[in-house]
């Protein structure tokens, strides 16, 4: 190319950089608030990546190898500064300004000197454009291809094999001294999160059949018992081998303690990642809302009110708002709040909830697991129905009370599942019974077909199902081990009468029974409008006799549970930021042991765009504590993935310079070349790979 051709080339290139500067400085100036978050999080994560670069950059210096280039960002080079023989040169822009024969030898966007030397001036200290991460350069060497051999006494192949495995591990060995720094500095400042304390349980779970309840704490997991978080719940569960119980002592809310094996399983939904089945714990205050009117508008309360009492009775933790409601058998519950005064003091507000009835304790329901009211199972509800159909195409409606279902009368909750599984890709008729806007209940047939839930084999009809507590229609009476003996009464009859008081719903049932103190009563029953018999029942007071799990139609939204963790005195944030160093390290090897053994789906993995969304959330949500911390988990995770005994990873140069210990020699140029080639190949497509998931993940998230 000619001298002209390629000052044209240059100064279009540099017209089109400053244009783009041009509108990258626009943009700042007119989002500033999201362009200095997303500041926040480049320079955080290019911070872990230049401290890895900055590692090799010392310990090469301290080796004697020429560090021909060290740059801050990447390219292309915004200003470069190089001591010479001649004296400081600094170039600015030199892919675009600069003439072609002015480029020294070495001085290149990372070329090396040729014919195997390298010139006399030092290390070019350059800043690159793009405010990502940096790089380092060394004379010989080539994370793309093979180690070249070089004439040079100061090329990286020349040293010593000491020398040169020290070159290439100090960036994970400075990776992982930043990320204890930073934790040190996180623990001192001091940070907010979860404690290991149980919410609740997933129904069939592990966690439920240990006995667990909530506000049970774990002190000890795995062997473990300091620094102990929700999260370490979570990784003990998702690291654990299959079959492998994991040792945990808890204590419980009566201050007891007890030792217990916890086994993980996959959960029915799309994390596809093994769990104790624990819930988060939950506090009584109610989080921020991106728009509180809705809430206000439902409920009365606001962002912030912290709820202090349940039907008069006074609580302190959210498990005991949650036990209330659930033992609460009417059709509402009320609910006390404090609100923060804006000139300081409190205000007292109520709330009144209405409240509905879940269909099973189980996700896999059977008769035993059915919510029922001495044995009498209410009929199904929808309580929130699926998307509309094609027009013409009735399907259920929020509010419609299943009468029959295929052949079936009266289905139950696990009735329908049974149907629902055995009409997939089918049409299944399912007549309800319809409230008119006069509210007169007429019954009418719609046809719905069952598909597969995505990322399960559950076929479902896309409805959220409630029972019917406002009629006193029975579907079924189930016989459940320790609950009262299964009354015999026929599907769909109406109870009217408990002891000759009249009733019209499973609340009145519920109300009047109780009534009696554990005396036997009598209930008679209706069918196809005649009357038809009564039962005796004997026992009400049974623990069991009510079977049934209340629920707010509303579900308020209450703010995590949260703990302060933060060290006392500088040698304890030291040992806290050590001890947590250890821990991510730890995770980030048995995770990737547990995707070699598929043990883990990598589906969970998080790529660049991962962990950059992750990043932007962090800073725009949190204060800047939890950022840090986050970065903290990177390096430390970077240094482990570094290790990888393949090429292009530090570790697998590592491996090939042990080989040459070994066989005496190195590997020649073109096997060298043909690994590391073969290791990009590996490494881009798993880079592809986790990166559509983590776009694909971005974009569920966004329209969610």
């Amino acid at each position: 190319m000619s001298k002209k051709g390629s000052s044209s080339n240059k100064i279009l290139g540099a017209v089109f950089w400053l244009a783009v500067l041009a509108v990258v400085v626009y943009l700042i100036v007119r989002y500033a608030t999201v362009s200095g978050n997303l500041a926040l999080v480049m320079i955080g994560f290019g911070s872990v990546v230049l401290v890895h670069e900055f590692g090799h950059f010392i310990v090469a210096k301290l080796a004697g190898i020429k560090v021909e280039a060290f740059s801050i960002f990447m390219p292309p080079t915004l200003v470069g500064i190089q001591r010479t023989p001649s004296g400081l040169k600094i170039r600015v822009l030199p892919s675009f300004i600069a003439d072609e024969e002015e480029d020294a030898p070495g001085e290149g966007e990372g070329d090396t000197a040729p014919s195997g030397q390298a010139s006399e001036a030092g290390t070019e200290y350059r800043v690159g454009l793009i405010p990502f991460g940096g790089y380092v350069k060394l004379l010989g060497q080539d994370d793309i291809g093979p180690v070249k051999q070089l004439s040079d006494p100061r090329s990286f192949s020349n040293k010593s094999l000491g020398a040169r495995i020290a070159v290439v591990a100090a960036g994970v060995t400075f990776n992982i001294i930043s990320a204890a720094i930073l934790l040190m500095v996180v623990f001192l400042i001091g940070i907010d999160f979860p404690p290991p304390v149980v919410g609740g349980v997933v129904p069939g779970s592990s966690a439920e059949k240990a006995g667990l309840r909530s506000g049970d704490e774990f002190i000890e997991i795995a062997g473990r018992s300091e620094g102990l978080e929700f999260s370490s719940l979570i990784l003990a569960a998702a690291l654990s081998g299959r079959d492998e119980a994991v040792p945990v002592v808890v204590r419980r809310r009566d201050g007891s303690t007890q030792s217990m094996d916890l086994l993980a399983s996959e959960q029915p939904n799309d994390q596809q990642i093994r769990e104790f089945g624990i819930l988060a714990p939950m506090s009584l205050t109610l989080a921020e809302l991106t728009d509180p009117s809705v809430l206000e508008q439902e409920t009365g309360l606001l962002p912030g009110d912290r709820v202090v009492a349940v039907d008069g009775n006074a609580i302190e933790h959210h498990w005991a708002y949650e036990e209330a409601v659930q033992r609460t058998f009417a059709p509402r519950v009320t609910v006390a709040a404090e609100r923060s005064k804006a000139g300081g003091g409190v205000d007292r507000v109520g709330a009144e909830l209405s409240l509905a009835w879940l269909p099973s304790r189980e996700a896999s329901p059977s008769d035993a697991t059915l919510c029922n009211v001495y044995s009498m199972v209410p009929r199904l509800r929808v309580r929130e129905a699926p998307q509309p159909g094609p027009v013409g195409q009735e399907g259920l409606r929020t509010g419609d009370i299943i009468v029959a279902a295929a052949d079936v009368q009266h289905p139950t909750y696990a009735e329908l599942r049974e149907i629902t599984a055995a009409h997939e890709g089918k049409p299944l008729a399912i007549q309800v019974v319809r409230a008119d806007a006069n509210g007169v209940e007429r019954t009418t047939e719609v046809t719905v077909t069952p598909r597969k839930e995505r990322g399960s084999d559950r076929v479902v009809i896309g409805f959220l199902p409630e029972l019917d507590a406002e009629h006193a229609v029975v579907a079924k009476t189930v016989s459940v081990e320790g609950g009262v003996p299964r009354l015999d009464i026929p599907r769909g009859a109406t109870i009217v009468s408990v002891n000759g008081k009249p009733v019209t719903s499973f609340y009145d049932i519920v109300a009047e029974t109780r009534q009696w103190d554990g005396q036997p009563v009598k209930l008679e029953y209706r069918l196809d409008g005649q009357a038809s018999g009564g039962v005796t029942l004997a026992n009400p007071k049974a623990e069991t006799a009510i079977a049934v799990e209340s629920t707010t139609v509303v579900q308020l939204p209450f703010k995590p549970m949260e703990r302060l963790y933060k060290a006392r005195t500088p040698i304890e944030a030291i040992q806290m930021g050590y001890r947590r160093t250890v821990m991510f390290v730890a995770m980030t090897y048995v995770t990737l042991k547990q995707l070699i053994a598929g043990l883990l789906s990598p589906k969970l993995l998080m790529g660049p765009v991962g962990i950059m969304v992750s990043s932007y959330q962090i800073v725009a949500r949190e204060p800047l504590v939890y950022y840090a911390y986050f970065l903290g988990l990177i390096g430390a995770s970077i240094a482990v993935l570094n290790l990888m005994p393949m090429p292009p990873f530090d570790g697998g140069l590592i491996v090939l310079m042990l080989v040459e210990k070994i066989k005496g020699s190195p590997l020649s140029e073109k096997a060298q070349g043909v690994l590391a080639y073969a290791g990009w190949v590996i490494v881009g497509t798993l880079l592809i790979y986790v990166t559509f998931n983590d776009v694909l993940r971005t974009v569920r998230g966004f329209f969610s």
